[in-house]
């Protein structure tokens, strides 16, 4: 009997559904595993089963209920599947020829030609695409690379139902774009790998950690856990992928180069101490930190913009208030992969206040509320702590079209889906110009010396374009603007903000009332332009607000009395009681009163 996919594993439903063949699973089973995969668990009723005909079976028609009146549970559900997507691992029948669900070509080009490859025919039928602009350009910093074609040897020994998702293609994918764009070899310096030393990795983990990913070197295929697997060679790759970023650490902290991107795999930011998890084997970003303070850097800042938190990043520097940690993740108030990362979590000991969560609280964040939470909270921390080195776990897993991010459906579908508007809210959509002004404000903290490591990302076209829009904005370029000049963001976005002001405040001066009063000010104008929904006022008193009941009525009840031009004044003055009183209490007599 099939096991229905558990949401707290990386490998969602989507991946488990593709095993539900025509000879061994019945059609509940079958069936329950699309639900999971095409909804996210977030569509009810005949909406979602509206959505299952048109994402597995093609155009959704009322004719075909009328010959399925006859169907019984316990029938079988034939998938025929015989082929895979290359860009992103979904099972198709062999009769088409472009993917369902991304609409990837079955021949794409992408492995050869990265993002720049046609996405809707062949390979080969179309001219070689290339960024002409880019072979003509000189980089005007001194960008490294770190690689080495080893990393592409850790791989699934034998496939199960479909290709992992953590598969060496996606650094293949990368670094075709990164060619087509002209960045590589000749844009770049290219910093040969080495394998890192027992005695670094031990600076991050224990020795017992070192030898359990060893011990994979005489075994042909083994697993940690039940999605992240190991072959021979995978302990090489790991050590490999440590050695380039710490190796990139200290040529940035040296002055050798400016910055770096660090291409490499396996992903590291789960991996905790002592715990082997979430496809990561060793953490990197960890290990490049340590290497830096080796170089002689005091203060380390790690920012972290994968979609899942980095629990063993988190765990690592937990104590260590010379390494600021932020993160940037899908949380779901604990119920998305890993679990960990929620805003109250700030560090302990002489590390509190040094790990700072921006939890989305569902899905449908996008280059608005990213920008909007660098710039009201990720920078102003950052440039207080002053770090000499900045260090990004790049994961692209939040871009638009990533099986594992939360957006399993691709734009064209969407487009012909009675319910577009519907799950257009329930997808991740960060672009690469997202990606690329995140890049670029960080590039303004600690003197430019920057260093990207490549972490999660399994949508091969949204990895390359998203990997290429970064190593541009390294390399001098300035990023491509965003469609929204005024950068509003989504109610949603803004109420996690207000949710990591509320908890940061308390550690971080740069966090002050003005700046707060002014992010307030403008998102309400913003939202006063047009006819305010209900939820803008209810994310209002979202979260930690709750526990302050005197002002949420006085503000509820001033928003509600006033018309929307007059609205204004009192929101403001009732988010201001918000942020204040949590200060004030510190200050109160019965502070000092026995409880």
């Amino acid at each position: 009997m099939a096991v229905a996919p558990n949401p707290t594993t990386p490998l969602d439903g989507a991946r488990w559904s593709a095993s539900c063949e025509s000879s061994g699973r019945d059609g509940d089973e079958a069936r329950a595993g699309l639900e999971f995969a095409a909804s996210d668990g977030r569509i009810g009723g005949s909406a979602k089963e509206q959505l299952l005909e048109e994402l597995v079976y093609g155009e959704w028609d009322e004719a075909d209920e009328e010959e399925d009146e006859d169907w019984e549970p316990g029938s079988t559900l034939e998938l025929r599947v015989r082929w895979f997507c290359v860009n992103c691992t979904m099972p198709n029948v062999e009769e088409s020829t472009h993917c369902k669900l991304c609409s990837e070509h079955r021949y794409s080009g992408i492995l050869n030609q990265g993002h720049l490859a046609p996405a809707f025919t062949q390979a080969g039928t179309d001219e070689l695409a290339k960024d002409v602009k880019a072979l003509k350009r000189l980089s005007v910093r001194r960008t490294a690379i770190g690689y080495d074609d080893r990393m592409l040897l850790h791989a699934e020994f034998q496939m199960k139902s479909n290709p992992h998702p953590e598969r060496p293609d996606r650094l293949r994918s990368i670094l075709a774009g990164f060619t087509a764009a002209g960045l590589y070899p000749g844009g770049c310096i290219l910093i040969p790998a080495r394998e890192i030393t027992r005695v670094e990795l031990e600076t991050v983990h224990t020795h017992e950690h070192v030898e359990v990913v060893e011990a994979t070197s005489s075994l042909e295929s083994s697993y940690f856990t039940s999605d992240t697997y190991a072959n021979g060679h995978s302990a090489l790759a790991a050590r490999l992928a440590a050695g380039v970023c710490a190796d990139l650490a200290s040529a940035i902290l040296s002055g050798q180069v400016d910055n770096g991107f660090a291409l490499v795999r396996p992903p590291g930011h789960h991996a905790e101490g002592a715990t082997v998890m979430g496809f990561c084997l060793h953490n990197n970003a960890c290990i490049a930190a340590k290497a830096s303070q080796a170089a002689g850097a005091k203060k380390v800042l790690i920012v972290d913009w994968d979609v899942h938190h980095g629990n063993g990043t988190q765990e690592i520097f937990e104590h260590d208030p010379s390494v600021l940690y932020i993160s940037l993740h899908r949380h779901e108030g604990g119920l998305f992969y890993p679990g960990s990362g929620a805003a109250h979590e700030v560090g302990s000991g002489p590390g509190e206040g040094f790990s700072i969560n921006i939890p989305w609280p569902c899905s449908g964040i996008g280059d608005n509320d990213y920008i909007v939470a660098f710039q009201h909270i990720v920078l102003p921390i950052a440039k207080q702590f002053a770090p000499d080195i900045t260090i990004v776990s790049a994961g692209f897993d939040a871009a638009r079209g990533d099986p594992l991010g939360g957006c399993q459906v691709h734009e064209r579908r969407l487009q012909r889906c009675f319910y577009h508007s519907l799950l257009r809210s329930l997808v991740f959509q960060v672009t690469p110009a997202g990606f690329a002004q995140m890049t670029q404000l960080l590039s303004t903290v600690s003197g430019g010396k920057l260093l990207v490591v490549l972490e999660g990302g399994y949508n091969l076209r949204s990895i390359s374009a998203s990997a290429t829009a970064v190593l541009r904005v390294l390399c001098g370029e300035a990023p491509e603007s965003l469609d929204d000049e005024e950068l509003l963001p989504s109610e949603a976005g803004w109420a996690t903000v207000l949710e990591v002001y509320a908890v940061q405040s308390r550690y971080w001066s740069a966090l002050c009332l003005p700046a707060f009063m002014k992010f307030t000010s403008q998102h309400i104008n913003g939202h006063l332009k047009g006819e305010p929904s209900f939820s803008f006022f209810i994310s209002l008193f979202y979260s930690e607000f709750l526990l302050l009941p005197v002002c949420f009525c006085l503000s509820f009840f001033l928003s509600s009395i006033f018309c929307s031009s007059c609205a204004h004044p009192a929101l403001l003055f009732g988010q201001s009681l918000f942020y204040l009183l949590p200060k004030l209490d510190d200050l109160l007599p019965w502070k000092s009163l026995p409880v």
